[in-house]
């Protein structure tokens, strides 16, 4: 019997929550919860930072793709992804194809707060990581909003209002 709600894919900026909100969704849904980024460290072995500095963004890319493309054809999951999965036009098909598709929203300056003390992230580790957020976000937030159902703010509130916010628009997007 197929799962009354479509699977769940949260994207957004690094930062945003994307982790602890999919473990809080996955339980409240009752549906495993995957992480794509976890996913990717444990096929390999290696840490992100590691694969970055070994394979290059490239390489980590390239398995990221596979791990979308499989993950997303998993029915009934929450999965949270890494905030440059929408660099890729394939993986930008298979998360708008394949489920609902929740835009997790944060300032560059959130992000910033939130991520500062996170040495975990290789695309921080430079001079101004101000400016790299920044980058990224205009670079990525389009990407975001093209494939997205819907765009959930996470800045100034709980994990409880945030987690209802996403909740109520998986149950609105039912037929």
């Amino acid at each position: 019997m197929p799962h009354p709600l479509p699977s769940l894919f949260l994207i957004g900026p690094m930062g945003a929550g994307k982790t602890t909100l999919g473990r809080r969704l996955a339980q409240a849904l009752w549906r495993p919860f995957f992480d794509s980024d976890h996913e990717i460290e444990q096929r390999a072995g290696a840490s992100i930072p590691l694969i970055f500095e070994l394979e290059g963004e490239a390489g980590f890319r390239a398995r990221e793709k596979a791990i979308i493309a499989e993950l997303t054809q998993q029915p009934g999951i929450v999965l949270a992804t890494g905030g440059g999965v929408v660099l890729d036009p394939d993986n930008r098909r298979c998360l708008a194809g394949r489920g609902f598709v929740a835009y997790l929203y944060a300032s560059v300056e959130e992000q910033l707060r939130r991520t500062r003390h996170d040495s975990h992230r290789p695309l921080l580790q430079t001079a101004d990581p101000q400016a790299r957020l920044a980058q990224l976000f205009t670079q990525r937030d389009p990407l975001y909003r093209a494939v997205t159902d819907c765009v959930i703010l996470t800045e100034g509130r709980s994990l409880g209002q945030v987690t209802r916010d996403i909740l109520n628009q998986l149950h609105g997007a039912q037929p």
